[in-house]
């Protein structure tokens, strides 16, 4: 008699994973135009950060050309894109074993209204990317005097 060991959370994340692609598989075939964004390959981590002027912006992106990362900001939606490349077919034969997913990525993050689509920067250095968004002056209220 051979010992299993009994793991119910990996079998409750896979069913939920399974439901989440069918229903988004599904949805995907009823609404074809609503299919604007290329599918990802795989998802790197991301860490923000909201300092007093600004938005910092962290993604680890190991084994990214920074030449070929795309960074756009478009009516409040930062977009990040970049690929992963592969290696030589000769290379491919000789793997064992693989994890580091190769391809391509695609993260978007609403912004608040606070950040300046005019001042961003982006940065990348020793495979994170950095990148920072000011935040736009506070307007302060003005106030008008009622006359009598």
């Amino acid at each position: 008699m051979s010992v299993v060991r009994y793991e119910p959370w990996t079998l409750l994340n896979r069913l939920q994973r399974d439901i989440g692609r069918a229903a988004a598989s599904s949805s995907a075939a009823r609404h074809p135009q609503r299919q604007t964004a290329p599918t990802s390959d795989w998802v790197p981590a991301v860490d923000i950060r909201d300092e007093d002027t600004r938005y910092v912006i962290h993604v680890d992106v190991p084994g990214v050309d920074p030449a070929t990362i795309e960074v756009s900001m478009e009516q409040g939606v930062l977009s990040i894109k970049g690929a992963r490349s592969s290696e030589d077919e000769e290379q491919r034969d000789s793997v064992r074993h693989r994890e580091r997913v190769r391809g391509s990525f695609l993260r978007r993050f609403s912004l608040p209204d606070s950040a300046d689509a005019d001042a961003v920067s982006a940065t990348s250095r020793h495979g994170v990317l950095e990148i920072v968004i000011a935040k736009q002056h506070k307007l302060q209220p003005k106030r008008i005097q009622v006359q009598v």
